[in-house]
C-alpha cells in the first residue's frame, strides 16, 4: 500500500472513531491532561516507540497488558499490582503467569511521565491505555483518540483473571459469551481478535492444536511441530501471524482462511460458524478492520473505569500508595 494511501486511511480512521471517543464515559476526556501535564502523551509515545524499536514483540505485549487489565474488574491497572504477603494479584493467574510481560516498560514509562509532569498525576491505567494505542501505531496500525481520566484500583482479582479472560482453547461459543459479558458483539470480538496479527505464543498454548486439531493446514502444522515437540519446549515461541509478524495489518484473517490460525481459539473464528463472514470481510478490507479495531479499542478502554475520587493515582504501578 502506498504511504500516501496509508496516511489517508489513518486519518479517516481517526475521524471515524472520534465520535466513539467523545461519547465515552462522561467522566473521561481525550484532553484530560492538557492542562495538568501537556507533555504526558508525547512522553508515553516516545517511551513506547523506543521499547518497540528495541524489541518489536514488546508492542504486542503492551497491547495485551491493556486487554488483560480491562477484562478483569475494568481498566484500572489492577493487572500491574505485585503480590504481597497479604495480597494476591492477577499476575500469577492462569492466563497471565509466565506469559504476560512488559511490566518493566510500564515502570519506565511511569517514571518518565512523572518526571515530565513534575508530579504523579497520570494514572497507570491511562498509561496502559495510551501505550496500547501507541504500540499499534508503532507497528503500522491505526490510531485513535484515547479517552483519559482513569484512576488506579487498590485491589485486584486473581479469581476474575482466571474466569473472565478467555483461554487459547476456547470455542467460538465460549469466546462469544466471554465478550458479550463485557458488552461486545460478534463483530467487535472478531475485530479485537485481530490484535493477534502481532506477537508470539508459547508452545504450551498451541501444542494441542498442531497435534490434535483437524481444521489446520497440514504444512502449517508440520512447520509448527518443528518448534513445538509433543513434550518439552513449552516456552518455545511461534508468531501468531507468520506472514507479517511485526506489522499490524489484516494478515491474521488471511491466515484463518488458510487454516493457519496458531491458537485453537483463533481458528474458531473461521470454522464454519457465525464469525466466518466477518473474517472474510476483514481479510479483503484492511480499512474496515482498522476502523472497527480502533472503535472497539475505544470501547474496551471504557470498561468500568475508576474516575473522580474513586481509586487513586499510584506513584508506583506495582503497589498501592
Amino acid at each position: 500500500m502506498a504511504p500516501s494511501l496509508r496516511r489517508c486511511m489513518a486519518l479517516v480512521v481517526l475521524v471515524a472513531v472520534a465520535a466513539a471517543a467523545t461519547s465515552a464515559s462522561a467522566q473521561l476526556s481525550t484532553t484530560f491532561y492538557d492542562t495538568v501535564c501537556p507533555t504526558a502523551l508525547s512522553t508515553i509515545k516516545a517511551a513506547v516507540v523506543s521499547a518497540v524499536q528495541t524489541e518489536a514483540r514488546m508492542g504486542a505485549s503492551l497491547l495485551r497488558l491493556h486487554f488483560h487489565d480491562c477484562f478483569v474488574q475494568g481498566c484500572d491497572a489492577s493487572v500491574l499490582l505485585d503480590d504481597t504477603a497479604t495480597f494476591t494479584g492477577e499476575k500469577t493467574a492462569g492466563p497471565n503467569m509466565g506469559s504476560l510481560r512488559g511490566f518493566e516498560v510500564i515502570d519506565t514509562i511511569k517514571s518518565a511521565v512523572d518526571k515530565a509532569c513534575g508530579a504523579s498525576v497520570v494514572s497507570c491505567a491511562d498509561i496502559l491505555a495510551v501505550a496500547a494505542r501507541d504500540s499499534v501505531v508503532a507497528l503500522g496500525g491505526p490510531s485513535w483518540n484515547v479517552p483519559l481520566g482513569r484512576r488506579d484500583s487498590t485491589t485486584a482479582s486473581f479469581g476474575g483473571a482466571n474466569t473472565d479472560l478467555p483461554s487459547p482453547d476456547s470455542s467460538l461459543a465460549t469466546l462469544t459469551t466471554a465478550f458479550q459479558a463485557k458488552g461486545f458483539n460478534l463483530q467487535e470480538l472478531v475485530a479485537l481478535s485481530g490484535a493477534h496479527t502481532i506477537g508470539q505464543s508459547r508452545c504450551s498454548l498451541f501444542r494441542d492444536r498442531i497435534y490434535n486439531d483437524t481444521n489446520i493446514g497440514p504444512l502449517f502444522a508440520a512447520s509448527r511441530r518443528l518448534q513445538c515437540p509433543r513434550s518439552g519446549g513449552d516456552d518455545n515461541l511461534a508468531p501468531l501471524d507468520a506472514l507479517t509478524q511485526n506489522r499490524f495489518d489484516n494478515a491474521y484473517y488471511l491466515n484463518l482462511l488458510l487454516r493457519r490460525g496458531l491458537l485453537h481459539s483463533d481458528q474458531e473464528l473461521f470454522n464454519g460458524g457465525s464469525a466466518d463472514a466477518q473474517v472474510r470481510t476483514y481479510s479483503v478490507n484492511p480499512f474496515a478492520f482498522s476502523r472497527d479495531f480502533a472503535a472497539a479499542m475505544v470501547k474496551m478502554g471504557n470498561l468500568s473505569p475508576l474516575t473522580g475520587s474513586n481509586g487513586q493515582v499510584r506513584t508506583n504501578c506495582r503497589k498501592v500508595n
